[in-house]
């Protein structure tokens, strides 16, 4: 057995609130607990197959079993996934959300594409390692290098895009990034023990491919139960910026901005599933869209953890009980976060949503002939850095020092001097928004939420939230605030939104942001 297993195996990490030891994960194997799928895979020695933990098939010997972080590790080490329980599409380890090590930080970016785009020595460049250490250290951490995390990443790719699309399989084999047709043959036999031509059928009979001869790619996405999905879309549809975003009979529409070209995505709440229906420019493209949807519904959350750790205290108790399952909502674009924040100061949800439908009128690309539809209300991409830090107060309509931060902030982002990508470093990315000036601790926390995941970042300056704390009973300045949800850590940014939603409606950001200096 490898040190690699040694140290999984028997060792001591915390999985999903119970200890991660061997015992506590083959009992969560034996009882087929739906809550681990995606915190750790489950290999079988005697089949040389992996699943999800909540696999129906009969529980293995226990000498037969090992166990993974990841599906990359089991395939690395020669095992291939159980056609059953497809172990691929499960929700993600929200290990890597919580986590802000390197390891953490090269899955988030080899989950959104990064090593097929820029190869491994793109992916050590941002990370600030060389391409070796880089492989030791995610050897050692997830049991596989960054070549084989990202073959995984782009097998789950074709298989998506095999069952949900008409593609010939020689387009499918390049969209899902890879160089040929015989390396994307090989490792489809590999990791699935099929053919690509058996999953399409396999897909069709699945009827996944509705909707293909509009261009559109239907897909559901997994989560971890309970989802207050109604809150998140909600939450989307109030802030949601004329142009490029609508929210309408309970669908969430929007534009995306992606590495090869453009898309549109549509989500909407399903049975146990997100329903996801893309339309891409570049199929290229499709994995990291799927994982700029998930990070927007943050579905890689565990809720379960989150509520577990409030359910006891008296202030956030009783709001969990009443709306389990909160989740705090991201975005398909740090960037655009970031510039809609600046946007969002000192004025209503509604006036931020109207500055910055001005934005995109002004500064923002026109949508793609081939992804418009008449009946929609999406017609532009939400404008990159460069073009925001061209343009003038007329066009932002902001007040002249709010401008200067629009654009201050724009071109910090072009120029690289503020990185927001999934593997940014939150303290030095939090250490530079606050550098600049207009930038104060809300905005720069508000970013981190959001826009980089940030699990624990709190508000203790907001209006909302110091309006709901009074109403429960508990009111108090900025920094007795912060003191008090001090018992809230890791979760800090699940406790914001279930403060926000006591009471009753959007936070008002006028107020919630009244605070940031522009000095």
């Amino acid at each position: 057995m490898s040190d690699f297993r040694q140290k999984r195996d028997g060792g001591g990490g915390t999985i999903g609130g119970v200890i991660g030891d061997f015992d506590s994960r083959y009992r969560a194997v034996s009882s087929r607990d739906e809550r681990f799928d995606g915190w750790f895979i489950v290999a079988v020695t005697s089949t040389g197959i992996y699943c999800r933990p909540s696999c129906p098939a009969v529980t293995p010997k226990r000498k037969n079993v090992r166990f993974y972080p990841t599906a990359g590790a089991a395939q690395y080490a020669g095992f291939r996934a159980c056609k059953r329980c497809l172990p691929d599409a499960v929700p993600g380890s929200p290990e890597w959300d919580v986590r802000a090590d390197a390891a953490a930080r090269a899955m988030r970016l080899i989950s959104d594409g990064v090593v097929d785009r820029e190869g491994v020595s793109g992916l050590a460049g941002r990370l600030g390692y060389t391409e070796r250490h880089l492989h030791r250290l995610l050897v050692a951490e997830l049991g596989a290098g960054p070549l084989a995390l990202a073959r995984t990443r782009r097998a789950h790719t074709a298989r998506l895009l095999l069952e949900s699309t008409g593609l010939p399989i020689t387009q499918v084999a390049f969209a899902a990034g890879f160089s040929s047709i015989r390396q994307f043959n090989e490792t489809v036999r590999a990791v699935f023990a099929a053919t690509p031509g058996e999953l399409r059928r396999a897909g069709r009979r699945g009827g996944v491919s509705e909707g293909m001869e509009r261009g559109e790619i239907h897909l559901r996405l997994p989560y971890r139960e309970p989802l207050d999905i109604g809150g998140l879309l909600d939450f989307l549809g109030a802030r949601a910026v004329p142009g490029i975003e609508s929210y309408e009979g309970g669908v969430y529409r929007r534009t995306l901005r992606l590495p090869h070209g453009a898309g549109t995505v549509a989500l909407s709440a399903g049975e146990g599933r997100i329903r996801c229906v893309l339309r891409l420019e570049d199929l290229r493209d499709l994995g990291a869209a799927v994982q700029r949807c998930r990070r927007l519904l943050d579905l890689d959350a565990d809720p379960v953890a989150v509520d577990g750790a409030f359910a006891a205290d008296p202030i956030l108790g009783p709001l969990v009980a009443g709306r389990p399952g909160l989740r705090t909502p991201g975005g398909t674009d740090a960037e655009e976060l970031a510039a809609r924040a600046v946007l969002g100061q000192q004025v209503s949800v509604a006036g931020a949503r109207t500055l910055a439908g001005r934005l995109v009128r002004n500064c923002g690309d026109g949508l793609p002939v081939s992804l418009q539809d008449p009946a929609e209300t999406l017609t532009h991409l939400f404008p990159e850095p460069a073009a925001i830090a061209e343009a003038g107060p007329d066009q932002s309509g902001l007040p002249g020092a709010r401008h200067e931060t629009l654009v201050s902030l724009a071109g910090s982002l072009e120029r690289g001097e503020v990185l927001l990508d999934p593997g940014a470093d939150r303290d030095e990315a939090r250490r530079r928004l606050l550098s600049l000036r207009g930038i104060g601790p809300w905005t720069a926390s508000y970013v981190a939420m959001r826009a980089l995941g940030e699990p624990d970042a709190f508000l203790p300056t907001d209006l909302g939230v110091r309006r709901a704390l009074a109403r429960l009973g508990h009111p108090g300045n900025p920094r007795g605030v912060e003191a008090l949800a001090e018992r809230w850590r890791p979760w800090r940014s699940y406790a914001v939104q279930h403060l926000w939603k006591s009471l009753g409606g959007a936070p008002k950001e006028k107020e919630a942001r009244r605070e940031e200096t522009v000095a």
